[in-house]
């Protein structure tokens, strides 16, 4: 019997999944547990195995292309099998390939970039028959899907008008003059009123005196950036984000670090870092208030009793969030071991799905650079992430006397939709003490 393979979802957040490569061809067989294509995520790029045996019937979306999850990618059959193809998306439609001419830039003969393009099966149908490209056509259904009724608008229709100022048209309308025979010179090629006196007069589009085009270096904004990009957007416009800043005194923490670090100056497995100690009191201080513990989803908040904390770790290409599950049960010694692995991970590109999932709270550490304060962006669906900023020594009152003291800022962005000022600045409140008085934590 014929097998449907799908992308995976991978965690709560994930919509979609870029395939980067097939690992097998069409006519290949295959086992169950055998890799057999990769996937590119907003948090990882990870290889997917086989859910069945068979042999590849069927490659529906082709490597470079971003589909939902859950949409066919694949079709498996057994020996002798001919099972129908898959034809279309939600649950199974493949991705449009872009139009045969070059985008506007392209290198001559490079083939144009596959374009995923969503639309039912009779609307495929109905342009193919009609040799309409689907790309040019406005779709009106759910998420800007394109129906059979848009493609038959669009063949009856045809393509929508130039773009042209009111004053342009009515000028053109005066003069009987076409406007889809003027070229525009306005932004996005709009059709102006000097474009319109040009047509007037028989005179060609007014060309700007040529210049030496100043060099430019085009970065492709996909992938990581791109996801991170759209994460961003999507938290600001989901959360009521709100940050508050502490200054803390953290001469008695970086005394404590030098302690471990000379106890165990002989164990070479044992670096400590400040991060891991705000790691620890952050995640001793979720303990006591649980409702910073949490993810809002849906219509549900969902408060953890476990503290997984994320750890923002910053790459070339963007900034990927390991997880240190179950934080709280975790000594000073281990949480050190443990982020250094995760971190070095990150930096080589080989972390699983399992280390970057399921996070309740994030700190992201900016301390190596000359930064004080700033204010991170929440991570969906967060309630909380908490910044670090560098150790400034400085003067202040200390026991009723001046005295240079080594100082940092700490900054809680926050989700007020789940929790309220009062309980998230005595969170604030109560990391800043651990890390002023560290043997707190032990309390």
């Amino acid at each position: 019997m014929a097998s449907k393979i799908t992308m995976p979802k991978w965690g709560l957040t994930m919509k979609e999944g870029k395939i980067t490569q097939w690992f097998k061809n069409e006519g290949d067989a295959i086992k169950k547990g055998e890799a057999f294509f990769e996937v590119e995520t907003e948090k990882i790029t990870n290889t997917v195995e086989c859910t069945a045996e068979g042999i590849v019937f069927q490659i529906v979306v082709p490597a470079g292309a971003t589909v939902p999850v859950g949409t066919v990618v694949a079709v498996l059959a057994q020996p002798g099998e001919t099972p129908e193809r898959v034809e279309g998306v939600v649950a199974g439609e493949k991705p449009e390939k872009a139009a045969a001419e070059p985008k506007a830039g392209a290198a001559p003969g490079k083939p144009a970039e596959e374009k995923f393009v969503p639309a039912s099966p009779a609307a495929r149908r109905l342009a193919k028959e009609l040799g309409i490209d689907l790309a040019r056509v406005t779709g009106s259904g759910p998420g800007g899907r394109i129906t059979e009724g848009d493609v038959k608008k669009y063949h009856e229709e045809g393509p929508p008008p130039p773009k042209i100022t009111p004053l342009a048209e009515e000028m053109a309308r005066q003069a009987g003059l076409d406007i889809s025979s003027i070229t525009g010179t306005g932004e996005g090629g709009k059709i102006t009123k000097a474009d319109v006196e040009r047509a007037m007069a028989g005179a060609p589009p007014e060309e700007k005196p040529e210049e030496a085009p100043a060099p430019v270096t085009s970065i492709p904004f996909s992938g990581m950036r791109r996801t991170i990009a759209a994460n961003m957007q999507a938290s600001l416009r989901n959360a009521a984000q709100l940050t508050v800043f502490t200054e803390v005194d953290v001469t008695e923490s970086l005394r404590f670090l030098e302690l471990v670090r000379e106890e165990y100056k002989k164990d070479a497995a044992v670096r400590v870092s400040l991060n891991d100690i705000v790691i620890l009191a952050a995640s001793r201080a979720l303990k006591r208030f649980p409702r910073m513990n949490s993810n809002l989803v849906g219509e549900e908040i969902l408060v953890f009793d476990a503290v997984n904390m994320g750890i923002a770790v910053a790459l070339p290409e963007g900034l990927i969030v390991p997880v240190l599950v179950n934080a709280d049960k975790k000594g000073l010694l281990q949480i050190a071991r443990e982020a250094r692995v995760l971190a070095r991970k990150a930096r080589e590109g080989t972390l699983q799905v399992d280390e970057v999932t399921g996070g309740a709270f994030t700190i992201t550490n900016v301390s190596m650079f000359q930064v004080d304060g700033f204010t991170p962006i929440l991570k969906p669906p967060e309630t909380g992430i908490l910044g670090v900023g560098r150790v400034k020594e400085k003067p202040a009152v200390y026991k009723g006397q001046i005295a240079v003291r080594s100082m940092m800022v700490l900054s809680l962005t926050f989700d007020h939709q789940v929790v309220d000022g009062a309980p998230a600045n005595e969170f604030l409140q109560t990391v800043a003490r651990y890390l002023e008085e560290p043997n707190l934590i032990m309390a």
